[in-house]
């Protein structure tokens, strides 16, 4: 089978469906993905990758979808707009790129196209050529209801978005409650790199890994300057991921810093992590069974903050209330320790994505 994997051209979105692709590769499929921007900057396993939105800004496109919507915006920068505005958001990003996915789709002629919920251009093209199409969740969010959002939205009016044969869901039932479709083990990839060795063991103290998100803005809720801030009264070696440029020329004595580095490969080996609320984060996070302090923020980032905080496996706050006493609490609070023990296990006992790729097979013969 040739299979077609389609993402909106941001690596948050990319990323997630990397794991079911060399899943369908390593069981002997040809797979290509059609993505682009800062998406295919990262290593993406061998796999052909095919640039179909060079120049791809989304800050461009989020810019003027506020400004049409100002209503609206307000409640997506508070967290609190839902499926609304992120709907007109991905449906002017996919209007851009979708065309360049149909022609993809007629030269390549894959069997199969996989899709996540905000990169619909894959859906558009499943259609265009006649072939099945799966839905892949790569969020909290119910998958279906996204799609839905970014069809109504008035740049993919026009475009004809047929059901999708299966819908692949990740969420732990624990965490969001349980959803139709088929199960899968949500598995972390940040894009290869290199670790240092002292990252891939436990240290003296309790290890808290910081890390912030790669879509760069206002909205982005870097904690680094609280943490920093509150370092000298924490009982923990703090590693700050990918910091901002501009740091403290003198850091307090247990804090470093490292450039960007696979998070799947680091966390096992924290006790907290502290990260801005996207959907990749949280179920990294999870996997490794680490104690999550989420600072809610647009989009997502608060639903998630809040279900991580709902659930008991981690705490939630916005970067300016978070203090010495919070960070102490992150990795000694047995509880949240236990919690997402328990989350980890029940990701764990989740089908793999090679047993997914077992039960879609049939679906492009």
């Amino acid at each position: 089978m040739r299979v077609l994997i389609v993402s909106a051209p941001l690596q948050g979105h990319l990323l997630p469906l990397l794991p079911l692709a060399f899943a369908w590769r390593d069981a002997g499929h040809d797979v290509l993905l059609a993505s682009g921007g800062d998406a295919l900057s990262v290593d993406l396993g061998g796999l052909a990758a095919y640039d179909v939105a060079p120049g791809f800004a989304f800050g461009r496109i989020a810019v003027r979808v506020m400004l049409r919507h100002p209503l609206l915006a307000r409640r997506e920068w508070a967290g609190r707009g839902g499926t609304a505005v992120v709907g007109e958001l991905f449906g002017a990003a996919n209007a851009g790129f979708v065309d360049a996915v149909v022609a993809l789709a007629e030269r390549e002629r894959p069997d199969l196209v996989v899709y996540e919920p905000l990169g619909v251009a894959g859906a558009v093209a499943a259609e265009r050529i006649g072939v099945p199409a799966v839905l892949q969740e790569n969020n909290l969010f119910p998958g279906p209801e996204l799609v839905a959002a970014v069809a109504a939205s008035r740049p993919m009016a026009r475009h004809p978005i047929g059901t999708p044969a299966a819908v692949i869901t990740v969420s732990p039932p624990s965490l969001t409650g349980p959803r139709p479709g088929l199960p899968m083990r949500a598995v972390p990839y940040s894009g290869g790199g290199q670790v240092p060795d002292w990252l891939l063991s436990t240290g003296d103290r309790p290890r808290i890994v910081v890390s912030r998100s790669t879509v760069a803005g206002p909205g982005g809720g870097d904690p680094t300057a609280a943490i920093i801030a509150a370092a000298p009264a924490v009982d923990a070696e703090i590693v700050l991921v990918r910091p901002p440029g501009r740091l403290p020329r003198l850091l307090p004595d247990n804090v470093r810093t490292v450039g960007r580095v696979p998070l799947d490969r680091v966390l096992p080996y924290a006790a907290g992590y502290v990260h801005h609320g996207g959907a990749g984060s949280v179920l990294g996070g999870l996997a490794a069974g680490v104690p999550q302090l989420v600072v809610p923020g647009p989009g997502d980032r608060r639903h998630n903050a809040e279900a991580v905080e709902r659930r008991g496996a981690g705490l939630a706050a916005q970067a300016r209330s978070i203090t010495p006493e919070l960070l102490n609490r992150l990795v000694s609070d047995a509880a949240l320790r236990d919690a997402a023990g328990e989350v980890r296990d029940e990701m764990a006992a989740m089908p793999a994505p090679s047993d997914v790729v077992l039960k879609l097979v049939g679906l492009g013969r």
